[in-house]
């Protein structure tokens, strides 16, 4: 307690208090001291200034006290009692006592923490009534939310544009930490691609009027089945984050269900919302703005590293939540729709088994290879190279048909389980890839074709490096890229929004975001 200023020791005594609490209890935020006691909350904001907000002055904090008071008394006015001056004589600090006016305070009703949406859903005690009247509640607040020109340019299009490149810039130091580079790729071309693609979406939701003065932070921590229900704290220091399409204010309380394991009950709040507002919109809306919502929470737990006094096991608690809200927020956005068949060909040397291979694993998808399928079928080992001409010995016409033939029925038996599979080989001529196209459509699922193409130089390059590092499975030569070519016939077996030509020259880092936007662009033109 003696590390605290004196003005919050001297709050910390029941005397400080009109009503002579019988104990006074603590709680700090990075921007607020609340102090409670077994009727009231009192809320001091702290004297800070993080960019995005700014409580330097007294006035500035006065200020934003009455702003927290008028804006939480559009959803719960019975607990937003008002503001209250604390004051200081004779060394003495009191609230509403007599002296100079040295601070605010926000005083409102104390609520059962036992009530709070947080605890019962830890507990198992919330119910589909319960998500119910939340939706009908939320959605009469969103009907009544003021709107204006001004709040929808600041709300707007342009507004998640830039909060959304705010996000990835300040989680990039994170990357290793609490998300991976496969991840932080993923979900920043999945944002990009999106607004991008559905940018007349924002525009006609903004002239609609969907774009208001919303909550801003509207999560389970914030939401109290008492009185009713009682929602709080929404965001009063900057309007940037409070204005915001309705969509993306209930996305958030949707994707907070989420990360409690109950889909059941995000799903029916949308379901429930959509019937009480008449606003099926924001079904079209709500993975992006999940995505979004997931992503700020798992940034705002990762700041807490940025802390050097956060050490041992409370690290590491942090280090995991940060993970799991980045994780649910790339659950949102999968490149791929479940299952899919995806060819990765290519002329030898075009770098096709290093791009099939890491699609596979970044994506969790089942790999299957012709070299190791074709050497399994020959009884030999994967790393024994067959050196033979071209068209003879195990490539010839006869066993490459029997390899391919081969890798779809392990392909079918991956698909018929819901896996996506990538097929790694040349498939070289039309006919191999419609056998493939043809299983895929079979079993009811989509087939996209990787083509990897490279300059003549640089296969020649990376083939004669391989023959002689050895240790490969593969047999390519450059004495058969030519014979190849010369036999290769242009991919025309699925639509052009399912065929993908790629470079493999730039490194793996530049070209896996390149096939990610791609396919993100994809599912979204639908």
């Amino acid at each position: 307690m003696t590390s605290h200023p004196p003005l919050v020791q001297a709050l910390l005594q029941p005397e400080a208090y009109p009503e002579r609490p019988a104990s006074v209890e603590l709680a700090e935020t990075h921007i607020s001291h609340l102090f409670f006691t077994p009727r009231h909350v009192y809320k001091v904001k702290k004297a800070v200034n993080f960019g995005f907000l700014d409580f330097t002055t007294l006035e500035k904090r006065r200020y934003y006290c009455h702003q927290e008071v008028e804006l939480n008394r559009r959803l719960s006015p019975q607990v937003y009692l008002g503001v209250v001056e604390v004051r200081l004589q004779g060394g003495r600090y009191t609230v509403e006592g007599l002296g100079e006016t040295v601070e605010y305070a926000v005083k409102m009703q104390r609520l059962p923490q036992e009530r709070l949406l947080a605890t019962l859903l830890r507990q198992g005690e919330v119910t589909s009534e319960d998500i119910r009247r939340l939706a009908v509640k939320i959605a009469d607040f969103h009907a009544g939310a003021e709107t204006r020109p001004s709040i929808t340019r600041l709300g707007g299009i342009e507004a998640v544009r830039q909060n959304v490149e705010e996000n990835f810039a300040q989680t990039r130091q994170y990357v290793g930490t609490c998300l991976s580079q496969d991840l932080f790729d993923d979900l920043e071309a999945y944002s990009q691609v999106f607004m991008a693609v559905r940018e007349g979406l924002f525009w006609r939701r903004e002239a609609q009027g969907c774009v208001r003065d919303c909550h801003g932070d509207l999560h389970t921590g914030q939401i109290f089945l008492e009185n009713g229900i009682s929602i709080i704290d929404c965001i009063e220091f900057n309007e940037r984050f409070r204005y915001s399409d309705v969509a993306a204010d209930l996305a958030f309380l949707a994707m907070d269900l989420d990360f409690y394991n109950r889909q059941d009950l995000s799903r029916f709040l949308v379901d429930t919302y959509v019937e009480a507002s008449g606003d099926p919109g924001v079904r079209e809306l709500m993975d992006f703005f999940k995505v979004y919502r997931a992503y700020v929470r798992g940034k705002v737990t990762a700041f807490r590293l940025d802390d050097s006094a956060l050490e041992g096991e409370e690290r590491r608690r942090v280090v995991s939540q940060a993970q799991a809200y980045f994780h649910l927020a790339h659950s949102y956005a999968q490149p791929l729709p479940r299952p899919a068949l995806i060819l990765v060909c290519g002329l030898t040397g075009a770098g096709k088994t290093t791009v099939a291979q890491e699609l596979a694993r970044r994506w969790g998808l089942a790999f299957i290879s012709s070299d190791q399928v074709r050497k399994e079928l020959a009884g030999i080992a994967a790393t024994e190279h067959q050196y033979v001409p071209f068209g003879q010995g195990i490539y010839s016409p006869e066993f490459s048909q029997r390899t391919y033939q081969t890798m779809l029925q392990r392909a079918t038996e991956e698909l018929s389980q819901g896996s996506s599979v990538v097929l790694d080989a040349t498939f070289r001529r039309a006919g191999e890839r419609l056998q493939a196209v043809a299983l895929a459509r079979s079993l009811g699922v989509e087939t996209w074709v990787v083509e990897c193409v490279l300059e003549e130089g640089e296969v020649r390059r990376r083939l004669e490096e391989r023959v002689r590092q050895g240790g490969s499975v593969s047999d390519s030569r450059w004495e058969l890229y030519g014979p190849m070519q010369e036999q290769w016939e242009s991919v025309e077996e699925v639509p052009p929004s399912r065929y993908l030509r790629v470079d493999t020259r730039p490194a793996l880092q530049e070209v896996m975001p390149r096939l990610s936007r791609a396919w993100y662009e994809h599912q979204l033109r639908g």
